[in-house]
């Protein structure tokens, strides 16, 4: 499979159909640049706007609350792999981790051309039900999506209702700022979308520096407040309010970091098991 071409694929609920994702490509519909998905405003003003985040390891049981979070049957859910640069190995880990699920599991790489790309981002992106974005490069992501009009169309996937999420990468894209790794030698400061404000810090059990570095930008006044997430724990948000904090491991945990009384403070927010 070679990395630029274009991948709309279906998990169709088969264990066939998960071990070998390139029998179901789709690349029969047209147009790159313009849209043909009809907006129905009155529909898009009524949807309630819903963010699934994970500080790492979005696996199977991140994904069925995405699912039943879109109010589905059946939900579309896509993969959007853009910060690990449409890595294969992460396409294979999503199909697995959607196979036990009644899902309709979809892939949407960024790396393409024009000649295999037939679909705008809008009508891939917007025909679905739910989002899951990759983990990987952040800064890579953002200066990619921007480029691409990718931030323009997920803003309106949000608006519609479509659930957005993912871990990692794909956990801090959604928030005004936080700390990334995607520079050389040292851990630092990304801007991203901010559709959720303030600021993250994912891995934050995870990886040594994270918690120090996180806590000092903070209290020093170069980033904002915001939410640090330990592996295996999330953050649902509904129309960008704290609606909810799950795990997948009892010891992971979930923080409000901000200054309090001229010193820094780790509030912890209870998760639930899901």
């Amino acid at each position: 499979m070679e990395r630029r071409d274009f991948l709309v694929l279906s998990a169709m609920g088969t264990a066939g159909a998960i071990a070998n994702p390139m029998m179901s490509a789709d690349t029969s519909t047209p147009s790159m640049a313009t849209s043909s998905v009809p907006t129905d405003t009155a529909t898009s003003a009524r949807a309630t706007r819903k963010i699934l985040i994970a500080g790492g390891g979005f696996n199977t049981a991140f994904i069925r609350y995405m699912a039943t979070l879109t109010g589905k049957a059946r939900p579309r859910l896509l993969y959007l792999p853009t910060a690990s640069a449409d890595n294969e190995t992460g396409t294979i880990g999503w199909y697995r981790n959607c196979a036990p699920l009644n899902v309709e599991a979809h892939v949407q790489n960024s790396f393409i051309e024009s000649l295999s790309q037939t679909k705008g981002w809008d009508e891939v992106l917007l025909s679905m039900d739910g989002i899951v974005c990759s983990g990987g490069n952040t800064l890579n992501q953002q200066a990619i999506w921007k480029a691409q009009g990718i931030d323009v169309v997920l803003r309106e996937a949000w608006d519609r209702g479509i659930v957005l999420g993912g871990a990692s990468a794909g956990s801090l894209c959604w928030f005004e700022e936080g700390t990334t790794d995607s520079r050389p030698k040292v851990l630092s400061i990304v801007k991203c979308l901010g559709f959720l404000k303030g600021s993250h810090s994912p891995h934050y059990d995870a990886e040594p520096g994270r918690r120090p570095l996180y806590q000092r930008l903070i209290a020093s006044g170069e980033m904002k407040p915001g939410y640090a997430c330990d592996n295996d724990a999330g953050i649902y948000f509904e129309e960008a309010e704290v609606k909810r904090v799950v795990h997948t491991r009892a010891e992971a945990k979930v923080y409000y970091v901000s200054m309090v009384g001229g010193k820094i403070n780790e509030r912890v927010l209870e998760p639930e098991m899901i």
